[in-house]
């Protein structure tokens, strides 16, 4: 399918690896150019040349802090104009109730909730003015579902839902379609760092803790950052102008819910 996106211009957050960087990769192939954007630089560059590579699109790379308002100035100057808008970012570590305070939600928020805002706040008046944009926020199943290790993901993620809910209502009649992504488990950093705790927190392996959490999903198998990526990328297409708001389970039938 041809996704009618070729020459637009993105701007992929937290892109060096993981679902970021299968966003990234998607939208090249269908002949986006880029701004990619990470905190470290090294594996950033090494993404990016792959891409200049491997899609023959234009790759401006950005390492810096986006939740930071010096990182965000830094990757928004760069950026310039763009068509499409890929938020992502790291999400909090597990935990439960007890072990959060003021300033661990207040750091949740800024990275999953008041970052995406505020760069939807910057971008989406060129959009709008151009008559054409997509939005695609990274979120979690949790919005869905709450996960109780991911007390601080599960409110900072809400409330980003909430936000886009009304948000995207206001600016579909210009042209301009958000909705938000929610991955379940991926082979991902992510995953990783969660089948560690859990396998420490248990006494069990890695390799087991990843086992048992297969068996919660009905696909038996993690997701991978191609799919997750190619669905990005028909979000940010022209066949998605009458998707609005919405929020889509990538998650292998994880999320035990009829709607």
């Amino acid at each position: 399918m041809d996704l009618g996106i070729s020459g637009k211009r993105a701007l992929v957050c937290a892109s060096s690896k993981g679902l970021g960087r299968g966003c990234a990769e998607a939208l090249a192939e269908a002949g986006v150019n880029l701004v990619m954007n990470a905190r470290g630089s090294e594996a950033l560059e090494t993404a990016a040349e792959d891409i200049r590579k491997t899609y023959g699109v234009e790759v401006t790379a950005v390492a810096a802090d986006i939740v930071s308002e010096e990182g965000r100035a830094k990757v928004l100057d760069a950026a310039g104009s763009v068509d499409i808008l890929v938020t992502n970012a790291g999400g909090p570590p597990p935990g439960i109730w007890s072990d959060w305070g003021r300033e661990d939600f207040i750091k949740a928020l800024d990275g999953n909730m008041l970052t995406p805002i505020a760069l939807m706040t910057a971008l989406m008046p060129g959009m709008i003015d151009r008559g054409w944009g997509r939005v695609v926020n990274i979120t979690s199943q949790s919005v869905k579902a709450p996960i109780p290790a991911l007390g601080l993901s599960n409110a900072a993620r809400t409330g980003l839902t909430g936000y886009v809910a009304g948000t995207a209502r206001q600016v579909a009649e210009y042209g301009v379609i958000v909705n938000n992504l929610l991955p379940g488990i991926h082979a991902t950093d992510r995953a990783d760092q969660l089948d560690g705790g859990v396998s420490k927190a248990q006494g069990i392996s890695v390799e087991q803790a990843r086992k048992n959490r297969q068996l919660t999903i009905p696909a038996r198998r993690y997701g991978t950052r191609q799919e997750f990526g190619a669905t990005c990328a028909f979000l940010c297409s022209q066949h998605s102008g009458f998707i609005v708001g919405q929020n889509i389970l990538i998650d292998g039938g994880g999320t035990n819910a009829t709607i």
